[in-house]
């Protein structure tokens, strides 16, 4: 992977209907995945790390709606948020290694946390069995109505004739939309003041009154005030235009290789059996096919995103690598 870009080629809607047009049958039976086990003879439970009703719970209940429908067992899903998805994370990572518990893996806890926290109660690499990955989310770049600017080079322009002048807000120091700004600033050699909130929903407030006047937040969170004509929406961050907002230019129209989403993986404890991980693989990829939950996936501004559980494993690595690039050139760090 080059090291100059931020995040993976998402796998694209059109893919994803090319993966189900060639056949479920191939990717989802029992005699090729996982035939020598029983499991799940039991319901399963899904750790989801965030709060109720936010786009990932909305995401996991999808998913675990059709994993369930897929295996014959509920995926039931237990929402431990805390600490920037860590409280969670951590709660998979200490629990029984027998496939009926697994949960979500998140970029903010599996990448950006190790650079951003002194000290975790897991080990990244270590205490996890990688999955598949299930979405990738890009981030939104928007400004309030009053900003002189349409376009990300008229942004550009105007900051760099008033360097030091202009103000942004994020949820927080360390989170992706944050980091996703301060990847902006370098790719453009831009100089704009941080101001952090204690989420996205305030930082959003203050935009909108003015008192900030650009920022950066998953497309989920912030396309209902771009709807709704409260503020401008300037660019995504993934590889390509988002099917939520279609008129809306990719960054990477602008800055080629400038991709950062927010994604999201099924990962269980260390140690989960072989048979057990291969079923896991195979459901999760039959369920990613299907078209509703594709199209569901969408309306909350993220694709469907299938990887084997070695590329998982990987990705995770070189998201870790990159995100500490960014944290050390922001100075973000949570003591």
């Amino acid at each position: 992977m080059d090291h100059g870009r931020l995040g993976t080629r998402p796998l694209r809607r059109r893919a994803a209907f090319a993966l189900a047009a060639s056949g479920l049958a191939a990717a989802g039976t029992r005699a090729a995945y996982g035939a020598d086990t029983d499991w799940p003879a039991q319901p399963v439970r899904y750790i989801n790390l965030f709060a109720p009703g936010g786009a990932t719970d909305v995401m996991s209940r999808l998913y675990c709606s059709k994993m369930s429908e897929l295996a014959g067992q509920q995926f039931i899903v237990e929402n431990r948020a805390g600490a920037g998805g860590t409280v969670g994370q951590a709660a998979i990572a200490h629990a029984a290694p027998d496939g009926y518990t697994v949960g979500l893996g998140s970029v903010a806890s599996l990448s950006v946390a190790p650079s951003l926290y002194p000290s975790l109660p897991y080990d990244p690499a270590k205490d996890f069995t990688f999955i598949s990955g299930i979405w990738q989310v890009p981030n939104l770049l928007f400004c309030n109505l009053a900003l002189p600017v349409r376009s990300v080079p008229e942004l550009v322009a105007l900051v760099k004739a008033n360097p030091g002048k202009y103000v942004y807000g994020s949820g927080g120091s360390g989170t992706t939309p944050h980091l996703t700004m301060e990847l902006f600033k370098q790719k453009a050699g831009l100089d704009i003041i941080h101001v952090p909130y204690r989420g996205g929903a305030p930082a959003m407030v203050d935009l909108m009154g003015g008192r900030v006047q650009m920022m950066f937040d998953n497309v989920p969170t912030a396309i209902g005030a771009v709807r709704d004509g409260k503020v401008r929406a300037l660019a995504v961050t993934g590889a390509e235009r988002n099917e939520a907002l279609p008129g809306v230019p990719a960054m990477t129209e602008f800055y080629p290789g400038f991709e950062i989403t927010s994604w999201g993986s099924l990962v269980g404890p260390a140690g989960l059996p072989r048979p057990v991980v291969q079923r896991l693989s195979a459901l999760t990829r039959r369920a990613l096919q299907d078209p509703e939950l594709i199209r569901r996936f969408a309306e909350n501004g993220g694709t469907t995103w299938w990887t084997s559980p070695e590329d998982l494993a990987a990705f995770r690595t070189e998201q870790a690598a990159l995100f500490a690039q960014l944290v050390r050139a922001s100075g973000a760090r949570i003591d």
